[in-house]
C-alpha cells in the first residue's frame, strides 16, 4: 500500500526525534525508502510549519520544541500535571531533592514535571520535557523492568547507548549490564543509580502503577548531588518514592486520560 504524505511527514518526524543530533537529508529518505527530492519537500514543509529546522554547520535535520509545546499543553489540559504536583512538592519537601514525574510515549520517556527539595546549596536541575536515557537512568530503569524482559532490552537497543562520554563512570555499557540492571529492580520494586547518568549525580525510581490492573501510568523519582544523595540514602528514600507513587497511581485513575496517553502508557 502507497505511504500518504501524511505517513510520510510522521515517518520524517518520528525518525528525526529518535536522532538527537538529527539527521542528514539522504539518511532519510533512505530510511523512509523515498527519493531524495521528495525527503527535501516534506522537510521544507515541516520547516515552515515550525516542527523542524535545518542545522546549517552540521547540514542535519532536527527538531523543533514545538511538539514538546503541543504535547504540554494537552498534560496541562488532561489535568495530570495538577493532580501530580502537590504530590511531587510533598516528596521533594521530604527528601530534599529534586522530584521528577515521567510520563511514556510509545517507546520513549519524558519528564513533564518537576519539584524541587532543595532551595539553595548544591542542586541538581535539569530541563524538563527531556527524553529520559533509557540505559542510564533510575527512571528508564523503573519503568523498563515493568515490562517484558525481551521488550525492554530490545528499546534500549533502539535508542542506544547515547552520549558515552558524558555518562559516569558506573553507567552500563551493554546490553547484559542493563538487563542486570532491570533485574535489581524488578527485586527490589525500585530502581537506583549512583554515579551513572551523569558523574557526580544520583537517583531512585519507582514506576507509578494503576492499582486495578497494575498498568505503569509513568514513574516517579528522586535525584541529587551525589555527595548527599549518597547509596544508603537512596535506599532510604525508597519507601517515600513507593508510597508517593502509590498515591499518584490512586489519584490518577480517577480523572479522564486522554485516549492517545492511554495507548502510550
Amino acid at each position: 500500500m502507497a505511504k500518504t504524505l501524511l505517513d510520510r511527514a510522521f515517518g520524517i518526524l518520528e525518525l528525526v526525534a529518535s536522532h538527537h543530533g538529527g539527521l542528514r537529508l539522504q539518511a532519510i529518505a533512505n530510511e523512509l525508502d523515498i527519493t531524495k527530492s521528495a525527503a527535501h519537500r516534506l522537510l521544507a514543509e515541516l520547516i515552515r510549519l515550525g516542527y523542524t529546522r535545518h542545522d546549517e554547520e552540521a547540514e542535519r535535520y532536527v527538531l523543533t520544541n514545538k511538539l514538546l509545546s503541543l504535547s504540554f499543553r494537552y498534560l496541562a489540559g488532561s489535568g495530570v500535571l495538577d493532580l501530580a504536583q502537590p504530590i511531587l512538592d510533598e516528596l521533594a519537601a521530604r527528601t530534599g531533592d529534586l522530584v521528577r514525574l515521567g510520563v511514556v510515549n510509545g517507546d520513549s520517556q519524558v519528564w513533564v514535571a518537576k519539584a524541587q527539595g532543595a532551595p539553595s546549596g548544591l542542586r541538581y536541575d535539569p530541563d524538563m520535557g527531556a527524553e529520559v536515557p533509557l540505559f542510564c537512568t533510575a527512571t528508564g530503569h523503573a519503568w523498563l523492568a515493568c515490562l517484558p524482559e525481551e521488550e525492554a532490552l530490545a528499546m534500549v537497543a533502539r535508542q542506544g547507548f547515547t552520549a558515552l562520554d558524558e555518562r559516569g563512570p558506573k553507567a552500563p555499557r551493554s546490553i547484559e549490564a542493563v538487563r542486570e540492571r532491570l533485574l535489581a529492580a524488578r527485586q527490589l520494586g525500585y530502581a537506583s543509580v549512583y554515579e551513572c547518568s551523569a558523574p557526580g549525580t544520583a537517583a531512585v525510581a519507582v514506576a507509578v502503577r494503576r492499582p486495578v490492573d497494575g498498568r505503569v501510568l509513568g514513574t516517579l523519582s528522586v535525584g541529587g548531588p551525589s555527595l548527599r544523595l549518597t547509596e544508603a540514602r537512596l535506599k532510604e528514600f525508597a519507601p517515600l518514592v513507593q508510597e508517593a507513587a502509590a498515591e499518584l497511581g490512586s489519584i490518577w485513575i480517577h480523572h479522564a486520560i486522554p485516549a492517545e496517553m492511554k495507548h502510550s502508557i
